[in-house]
């Protein structure tokens, strides 16, 4: 069956096609994975920096604010503001992992050229709160992830201006206490957002089912969380100057690591296994990667995207996208 819908909007995308973000990348490699993503059904993204030094930031940032298109809407920052712990920090390096700071904000905003538009941080860092409001007052949407706050850290949080949980369910340690924990309290927040990551790997098919039940879809988006190994064969890749490894099976991480390290997947598949893991109607879960997240950072939709819905086997197959 052939369907037409708004194009995709992808709030994490870490590279994608061979191509790093978290190097200073050419503009010959963003448009490659530009090009790329667009044959995915994405027409819109966030170049996502993870933790690194103010440094390599500003360096990877000025490539990209540096390169004009409209596929590129802003820059997510994911850290350097997370928790330190093994577990809920995930594949960031430890390193440069730091308290939060407006100071350190500004300065990286300047690299940006005032580019960033979401931030993702853990309230429990020291001075957490503070830079959550700083950038609520400044427009600028704060979420949280990669971390081991407490109940009431979350609400805080939230208090601040905090409004998206990224990659709900993951950026955690892999125990917790039944309840209370940070997990439950993001699900009940009606003020927060959600993001999924829906590739098989980063949540159990009844997880995402009944995760999105609770957020409700006017409060879910879907991401990919791509790196450099989407749209890729199996191998080793790097991630801010991590190697990690695709397997066969699409799982990303560190060689040796329990933990995940970003995702293969591309929002094609990601708006596919949601249909498939929820048995909601595709009409119904489209717009979680495209007016969804298009609401939730103000803009609107680029282009209409043509494509093949096989619902036999929760397949969807771009076939070209119209600007």
């Amino acid at each position: 069956m052939q369907i037409e819908f708004p194009g995709f909007i992808d709030l994490q995308v870490n590279g994608f096609a061979g191509v790093d973000f978290n190097e200073p990348c050419t503009p010959e490699q963003l448009q490659h994975a530009i090009q790329a993503q667009r044959a995915t059904g994405v027409t819109q993204f966030l170049p996502t920096l993870i933790t690194s030094s103010l440094e390599h930031f500003a360096s990877c940032a000025r490539a990209i604010v540096n390169f004009t298109d409209p596929a590129i809407v802003g820059i997510h920052m994911e850290g350097p503001y997370i928790s330190p712990e093994d577990g809920p920090r995930g594949a960031h390096p430890r390193t440069h992992v730091m308290a939060a700071s407006i100071e350190d904000f500004q300065r990286r905003q300047d690299a940006a050229q005032g580019k960033i538009v979401l931030v993702t941080l853990a309230p429990e860092v020291p001075n957490a709160i503070a830079l959550i409001d700083f950038l609520a007052a400044q427009n600028i949407k704060v979420a949280i992830a990669h971390t081991a706050a407490r109940p009431e850290q979350i609400r805080e949080a939230i208090k601040a201006g905090a409004t998206l949980s990224t990659h709900l369910g993951n950026g955690c340690a892999n125990l917790l206490p039944r309840h209370p924990n940070f997990i439950w309290e993001q699900l009940a927040a009606d003020e927060l957002n959600a993001s999924f990551i829906v590739d098989g790997h980063h949540l159990p098919a009844a997880t995402v089912k009944a995760m999105m039940r609770a957020k409700t879809l006017d409060r879910t988006i879907l991401v990919t969380d791509a790196i450099a190994a989407a749209g890729c064969a199996p191998g080793f890749f790097e991630l801010g100057g991590v190697t990690v490894e695709l397997s066969a099976n699409g799982r990303v991480a560190e060689p040796g690591k329990p933990w995940l390290a970003g995702s293969s997947l591309t929002m094609d598949c990601a708006v596919a296994n949601t249909a498939k893991f929820t048995s909601l109607p595709l009409s119904e879960v489209l717009p979680l990667a495209s007016t969804r997240p298009a609401k939730y950072l103000g803009i609107e939709t680029l282009g209409t995207v043509i494509a093949d819905w096989d619902e036999a086997n929760y397949a969807l197959r771009v076939k070209t996208v119209i600007s």
